[in-house]
């Protein structure tokens, strides 16, 4: 069984009605209810718990993170985000859903600014499987179509990704690199773009789809982790002698 941890800042749907209506037990929660039936063991954890939920004994033991973040990134402690970005170093899946662009532990591992261009009007995104036939994509078709989200245009300021799953379009003509891929030292991460707190997005079954396949895909391989460090030949260094 993959150990999922899903961090949720928990702030908007705490301090804004709008959101809560949406929401109202959090986005955590609502991607719990949404991906448990999909057989995964899953804790959440929030900004204001201790270590923000994240002990090492429970980054130890999740086979992969999904982060959702918004205003509160700056209130990460520094040392939990680097903990993070080094767990996914080590192997662990790391799933950063819209918004997170800006949280510590993605700029950590992008070693960019990630910034973007952005809107909220309501307008309807569709995202655009380009790499068909990837995990990632499996089961959702040529596309996904979302009446009301929030815009995210180009340029987005991360490193060129090793595979693009899908790409957005919005009302406003605007065009957004929404599913990306990378690799990170042992680990897998997956950036999914769609998911503004003030609509609906994460009760739509595709969206859903996307998250739980892109969890079976960061999951931790079995491969022999690299050596460092000093190393002894695997073969001799000088040839014999002849005699």
């Amino acid at each position: 069984m993959i150990n999922v941890t899903i961090w949720n800042e928990f702030v908007h749907e705490r301090r804004d009605e709008e959101v809560k209506a949406v929401y109202p037990d959090g986005i955590h929660k609502q991607l719990e209810r949404a991906l448990t039936p999909e057989g995964f063991a899953i804790r959440t954890c929030t900004l204001e718990e201790d270590d923000h939920g994240l002990t090492r004994e429970v980054l130890d033991s999740t086979d992969v993170m999904i982060w959702w973040g918004h205003m509160a990134h700056e209130l990460v402690d520094d040392s939990i985000a680097e903990a993070v970005a080094q767990r996914v170093r080590e192997g662990m899946g790391l799933i950063v859903l819209h918004s997170g662009h800006f949280s510590k532990p993605f700029k950590k591992l992008m070693g960019t600014g990630c910034d973007l261009k952005w809107r909220e009007a309501g307008e309807q995104e569709i995202l655009w499987a380009v790499n068909p036939s990837h995990p990632i994509a499996e089961g959702i078709g040529e596309n996904i179509i979302l009446e009301h989200e929030e815009m995210y245009g180009e340029f987005f300021d991360i490193p060129t990704p090793d595979e693009i799953v899908f790409i957005s379009n919005f009302s406003g003509g605007e065009v957004f690199r929404s599913g990306c891929t990378f690799r990170r030292g042992s680990g897998k991460i997956f950036y999914f773009r769609p998911g503004h707190e003030t609509y609906p997005t994460y009760y739509n079954k595709d969206i859903i789809r996307v998250i739980s396949n892109s969890i079976r895909w960061a999951y931790p391989t079995t491969a022999a982790k690299p050596v460092y460090g000093h190393s002894q030949p695997v073969r001799p260094l000088h040839a014999p002698e002849l005699v």
